[in-house]
């Protein structure tokens, strides 16, 4: 696994930092290397008229990016994400995406500080705040670091960020502790643990208002109750985990009359051997539409236990796929 990614779709090259892998920049340079001679030597960059470079660089692999691309390309051209018209369209504002020429040899069309404007659309992003909900035991805790997981690993996607709105001793600490050590991870949990009280509902209900990533991933606790519609309120959607498929009713209904959305329902099971992922036909072109009526997403998801990396499931996956483009509705 390298700790910076590369992604060539046509004219345009995805970069991008490995979130799940954090590297120092000497690691970092040395991963974007390799990874462009590979695709240089493959012919998966072959070289031409143009290319246009979008996503985040450090300094240094900006450097490493333009020594070898400028050798292959007559035109070399960074994403500015700030320029571009913004245009009002009847389902939100967009701005095209539009790129400074930093290299230019060969090229009678095109000069150094030259802008180019395409026909890629770069459309305002919508806030999301999920809440991660269903019966106790079903995995819900592990669910929500594996989607976190998930998230990171996609290149440009935004930040995944959690709110832990259940006093169980499970927080965003305890997965990692649990990895590297389980007694340790299993002697702080009691002390960690408390009762869900008005008091906490409503001060958790705040972290969720105010909450103002992209994403957000709201975990509460296990029961249909007044603390939980205290805290579930603020929230735009919603994601069912259940051991029991009895229980999806109660809770799906419990969801809609807070107005939440229902993304997805997903049945736990502990000892299956495989995910089942179903989702709805044209599920991208109709989010909207098809979300009034049911989930987007159904199926099983197995084995979510502590200690594994849960991230690559395929039902985490494409979760992490569907979460990533509401924030594009």
């Amino acid at each position: 696994m390298h700790s910076y990614q590369l992604k060539l779709e046509g004219e345009v090259l995805r970069v991008g930092f490995n979130r799940v892998l954090p590297a120092q920049g000497d690691r970092i340079v040395r991963d974007a290397l390799e990874q462009l001679e590979q695709m240089i030597d493959s012919r998966q960059i072959p070289g031409g008229h143009r290319i246009l470079i979008d996503g985040p660089q450090s300094v240094p692999v900006a450097y490493v990016l333009s020594h070898k691309l400028v050798h292959l390309y007559e035109l070399v051209a960074v994403l500015d994400p700030k320029l571009g018209g913004k245009i009002g369209t009847p389902t939100g504002a967009i701005r095209y995406k539009t790129y400074i020429v930093t290299s230019a040899h060969g090229s009678a069309e095109y000069k150094v500080g030259d802008v180019i404007e395409t026909k890629e659309s770069q459309p305002e992003r919508s806030i999301i705040k999920v809440v991660l909900c269903g019966p106790p035991r079903s995995g819900k805790s592990c669910l929500r670091e594996a989607l976190k997981k998930a998230i990171l690993s996609n290149l440009g996607a935004p930040y995944p960020y959690v709110i832990t709105a259940c006093p169980d001793g499970e927080g965003a600490h305890y997965q990692e502790t649990y990895e590297k050590n389980q007694p340790l991870a299993k002697d702080i949990k009691p002390s960690n643990k408390a009762d869900v009280t008005p008091e906490f509902a409503q001060e958790a209900a705040k972290w969720v208002k105010s909450a103002n990533q992209l994403i957000n991933i709201v975990d509460v606790g296990g029961k249909t109750s007044p603390e939980n519609k205290i805290i579930m309120q603020p929230a735009t959607h919603a994601v069912i985990l259940s051991g029991d498929t009895s229980k999806f009713a109660e809770w799906e209904d419990f969801c809609l009359l807070l107005g939440l959305k229902v993304i997805a329902k997903i049945h736990s099971q502990l000892d299956a051997q495989q995910d089942e992922v179903y989702l709805r036909d044209d599920w991208k072109q109709r989010t909207n539409e098809l979300l009034e009526q049911n989930p987007l997403l159904t199926g099983s998801v197995y084995g979510l236990k502590r200690g594994q990396n849960l991230s690559t499931r395929p039902m985490v996956q494409k979760l992490a796929e569907v979460l990533i483009h509401l924030t594009k509705c």
